[in-house]
């Protein structure tokens, strides 16, 4: 991993401080992602009771690709240990088990908004915006610190959309500083695109499908990263640096190499090295 920013570091999963919620709040479906199914609310067969994964060294290879790629910006031990007070849902009756189990998908969505407003006020062409998005970034946090009833109810796709309103502007003042004809690619469908050696210096690639896409040796330098599908997208030999608004899920779920050159938000992911 590359060192990072000390606030984006404070917004990864610290699992040793949180009661596996992920493991248990969380459904899934058995798929190439998933082994099995599993409903929300019910405890991965794979949880100890200590609260770790007792197959974390060895997800990949038992058929659990995605929990390796999923991270919960911080939001578990949030919820653990500062909305319920680091009462074990174990220890609890059915009932809180069961808001806490609620509560954590809310957190784990406000705590993601936290990351992108953290690394958009790093971002030197934010300058003009710093205030709003300060104000907005505590406003944010506040609401993480609401009590498990409030946080139940919270409309989180209201604030989501008054923070994206934000970054939306954020994008083009950071882009606008990358030479070059930049190319609009919001929400497009680039399933399996052979791009490789593309140039997409400052490119808008927010919501992207980039699923399995061949980025082999491509510019993505000062890109906007938001919500793009990267699953086994081959990020070998690309360039991200800069790229901003790429979080460590959608980079653990591509493919890349030791020449992959990274922006120092995310760290490079240890399957890589594995894999090739």
């Amino acid at each position: 991993m590359q060192d990072q920013p000390g606030d984006l570091i404070d917004l990864r999963g610290d699992c040793a401080n949180c009661f596996g919620l992920c493991c248990v709040a969380l459904p899934f479906t058995a798929s190439a992602d998933f082994a099995l199914d599993k409903a929300a609310g019910t405890p991965c067969r794979n949880l100890q009771d200590d609260h770790r994964c007792g197959i974390h060294a060895r997800l990949r290879q038992s058929g659990f690709t995605g929990c390796t790629v999923y991270d919960c910006f911080g939001a578990g031990q949030k919820v653990s240990q500062v909305t319920f007070a680091g009462q074990d849902w174990r220890a609890g009756s059915r009932a809180d088990a069961r808001r806490m189990f609620d509560v954590f998908p809310v957190v784990r969505q406000l705590h993601e908004l936290l990351w992108y407003l953290t690394e958009a006020l790093t971002l030197p062409a934010a300058r003009p915006l710093q205030a709003e998005l300060r104000e907005l970034l505590d406003a944010t946090e506040e609401l993480t610190r609401r009590p498990p009833e409030e946080l139940a109810s919270l409309d989180v796709a209201a604030h989501r959309q008054k923070v994206n309103v934000l970054l939306l502007r954020t994008s083009e003042l950071a882009r606008a500083g990358v030479r070059g004809r930049k190319k609009e690619r919001r929400g497009a469908d680039l399933m399996g695109a052979r791009l490789r050696g593309a140039d997409l210096r400052g490119a808008n690639l927010r919501g992207a499908y980039l699923i399995a896409a061949d980025l082999t040796g491509a510019d993505l330098r000062g890109a906007d990263l938001i919500g793009a599908d990267l699953r086994d997208t081959d990020l070998t030999d690309a360039d991200l640096t800069g790229a901003f608004f790429l979080t460590q899920p959608q980079l653990n779920a591509a493919r890349g190499s030791a020449g992959t050159r990274l922006p120092e938000s995310v760290g490079r992911p240890a399957h890589w090295t594995a894999q090739r």
